[in-house]
């Protein structure tokens, strides 16, 4: 092995996604539709991804495959080197530890009946098996690493912002201290102000604690705050891929260039 070549914490090789249709009849075939068509992409230790596209592009199914939610029908993702679709269930268990996701809704992704000390230690319960006062101490460290403090343990959801609401999903992703974590439009159900706030957490994660971030949306000034590549998805198929300096200064994709001019005025682009 090349000891110059960066080491890639996720692969992804030529990976198709197809589900079958409901039947419409007894007398035909189920149809098909292919969600993704041989993506192919690495995200390296410590260098965020970003993938961008519109509503339909694939994104969020390759979101679920990379975190190992569902299989690919084809193709291959690797997460530290092993294949996620090889591993025993134990094993993959196990895996989760080092990956975890943020969800795009704060109001439904945390269980209302729970107070938020459980819901943000529900993956040591799952993966670790930790005794209930060790997770109790985790969840208190975590929450305050992402601005809450050791007030919030035993509330509950509805008494929280939806801004603190997605710091909790972050939180709870957090505490396994993940080397990936997985945001599927995690920010685009808040306002823009709270927005912000959600980002420079993120941001201020990935630098203080070296996580790295597969950040999906449908915003290219989102994901120029948060990312240092960035994909670029259209009909299951990745059109343009590199440095997001570069693909935002230099577009080299119609849909590419389509996707910036929605935008009305694109932030400062990152130094990385």
């Amino acid at each position: 092995m090349d000891a110059r070549k960066p080491p890639f914490l996720l692969e992804i090789s030529d990976v198709t996604r197809r589900y079958t249709l409901p039947r419409e009849s007894l007398f035909k075939p189920a149809g098909e539709v292919q969600a993704l068509k041989g993506v192919s992409l690495n995200v390296t230790a410590g260098r965020s991804m970003g993938i961008v596209g519109e509503s339909g592009s694939g994104k969020s199914t390759l979101a679920r495959l990379a975190m190992a939610l569902e299989p690919p029908s084809s193709g291959s993702i690797r997460f530290a080197g092993r294949d996620l679709d090889a591993l025993s269930p134990g094993d993959l268990r196990a895996a989760r530890r080092d990956f975890q996701m943020v969800f795009q809704d704060p109001y439904g992704s945390l269980d209302p009946r729970s107070p938020i000390w459980r819901t943000v230690a529900e993956p040591l319960a799952a993966i670790e098996r930790a005794p209930r006062a060790q997770q109790r101490e985790r969840a208190a460290a975590t929450l305050e690493s992402v601005g809450l403090g050791a007030d919030a343990l035993d509330k509950f959801p509805h008494e929280f912002s939806g801004g603190q609401r997605q710091r909790i999903a972050i939180a709870r992703a957090l505490i396994t201290r993940p080397k990936l974590i997985v945001a599927d439009e995690a920010v685009s159900a808040l306002d823009v102000s709270v927005q912000a706030q959600v980002l420079n957490l993120m941001a201020d994660l990935r630098d203080q604690h070296g996580v790295t971030f597969l950040f999906i949306s449908h915003d290219l000034a989102v994901v120029s705050h948060l990312c240092a590549d960035v994909a670029v998805m259209k009909g299951g198929l990745i059109v343009e891929q590199g440095p997001v300096r570069q693909v935002l200064r230099e577009p080299q994709h119609e849909y590419t260039r389509t996707l910036l001019d929605s935008v009305p005025e694109l932030v400062a682009l990152p130094a990385a």
